[in-house]
């Protein structure tokens, strides 16, 4: 009985080793070699077609399926948008199975994010809607300014396979965060500098859905300003706030109007055109095309909304603290603003025009003090609220992270040092994005 347990162990050898000799000398398989490429021909053709100024959605129809069937097209369409309001440029695509001419499904985009399918079921025709997807990634940009801004966003290579329009929405969030320490339209010089990282919800061809500026910095005239987006709430409705966590706003914006040229300034004589007299400027004009949206520069009431003389069109807005903005010789009212109307930082109020003494389209605009004519561009406009007491230590955490966003990012002259906290994560990780054109 011991003799048997104690070739057991032997046999358990034995069979061990044979398995791996088997396995040793098994006949490997033959190589086949790489398949070359296979090209499948679509199972569908696609006719796509155009809505043209006066088209229909029921005249390209037409001939391609029955007058009954289109009735029953159109009826599911209608449960997620109305025929008769597509606009000229609407795609419109028809999908037929190859070898016949019966369409078998179409697609109507709404629009860049929205696209209405319509299918041939067995007892009809359905409908769906489909969002477009979009991936999420972070732009990282650096640049000196030679000239504009403008044109220093739209020539940056790091920006090249931007589609345009994207990155005018660009140069349009910077001059928003910025507008309350900078001027774009005045006081930009060559040779300041910026970087930036911006986060975008990007389509399939390229062009943005939405995006978030996360942290900029602007070095104007040898002065560095910082703007770090801080959202305590998760709701989109943050502010953005310096290395320090003050507000980077302003109870008045800078000016009323985007990207415009100063015509005349504030002064005490100046020669009017139209009069041909020597007399007091006590505003700033804005020289824009006609119909220019403008913008009440800060919170406030409007107390007047008439036709003033010289000044035509004239909405007066009374703030708080003692302070009024007026706005001249404006083609229209926006419609709803009346007296009476509270208004808020930004919201349009009406639109460039040259009604009253004026000898081309602009803008007036006054500001003044307890009744006094003060100069818009010189006063000392008060600061928003700093970031909340009860946020602060979530502020430094979150700033750290953004801070060092734009620490990783080359700067293009001398700028300020920013000093990042150095526990924070890895800048591209906490993002939580996938870095286009960023540092290299």
């Amino acid at each position: 009985m011991e003799s048997r347990r104690a070739q057991q162990p032997l046999r358990l050898a034995a069979v061990a080793i044979a398995a791996v000799a088997c396995t040793a000398c098994a006949v490997e398989p033959p190589n086949v070699g790489r398949l070359g490429r296979l090209y499948v021909a679509p199972a569908e053709n696609v006719r796509i077609f155009s809505l043209g100024r006066g088209d229909t959605f029921g005249e390209v129809l037409d001939g391609l399926v029955s007058a009954n069937e289109q009735a029953a097209l159109l009826m599911a369409f209608q449960e997620h948008a109305a025929p008769r309001r597509l606009r000229a440029g609407t795609e419109i695509s028809l999908r037929f199975l190859k070898d016949q001419d019966d369409v078998r499904g179409v697609d109507v985009a709404l629009n860049p994010d929205t696209t209405v399918r319509l299918s041939r079921e067995p007892l009809g025709w359905v409908s769906s809607l489909i969002q477009t997807p979009v991936f999420v990634d972070t732009l990282y940009v650096s640049g000196e300014i030679e000239s504009f801004l403008w044109y220093a966003l739209h020539q940056n290579p790091t920006l090249t396979n931007v589609p345009a329009a994207d990155r005018a929405e660009l140069v349009h969030n910077l001059d928003q965060v910025f507008q309350w320490q900078v001027d774009f339209s005045r006081q930009i010089q060559v040779g300041d500098t910026y970087r930036f990282a911006f986060e975008r919800e990007v389509r399939p061809d390229g062009s943005m859905r939405s995006g978030q500026l996360l942290a900029a910095e602007l070095v104007n005239v040898g002065t560095a300003y910082h703007a770090i987006w801080f959202d305590p709430n998760g709701d989109g409705r943050g502010s953005y706030y310096d290395l320090e966590g003050e507000s980077v706003r302003r109870a008045f914006l800078l000016r009323p109007l985007e990207f415009r040229r100063i015509s005349s300034g504030f002064t005490n004589s100046r020669y009017h055109p139209i009069l041909n007299t020597w007399r007091s400027h006590r505003g700033v004009d804005y020289a824009a095309n006609a119909g220019t949206e403008i913008q009440a520069t800060a919170d406030g009431v409007v107390t007047e909304r008439r036709l003033d003389g010289s000044y035509g069109n004239t909405i007066l807005i009374r703030h708080p603290n003692g302070f009024q903005t007026r706005y001249a010789h404006m083609r229209a009212f926006r419609n709803g603003i009346v007296v009476g109307s509270r208004v808020h930082q930004g919201d349009v109020i009406g639109y460039v025009g040259m009604t009253g003494l004026a000898t081309g389209p602009h803008l007036h605009y006054e500001m003044l003090i307890n009744g006094r004519h003060v100069d818009p561009l010189s006063v000392d406009l008060p600061a928003g609220d700093p970031v909340p007491s009860d946020d602060r230590m979530r502020w430094i955490e979150e700033s750290g992270v953004r801070v060092a966003l734009l620490d990783g990012i080359p700067s293009a002259g001398p700028v300020r040092t920013l000093v990042a906290d150095a526990s924070a994560p890895d800048p591209a990780a906490a993002a939580g994005a996938t870095p286009t054109g960023g540092p290299q």
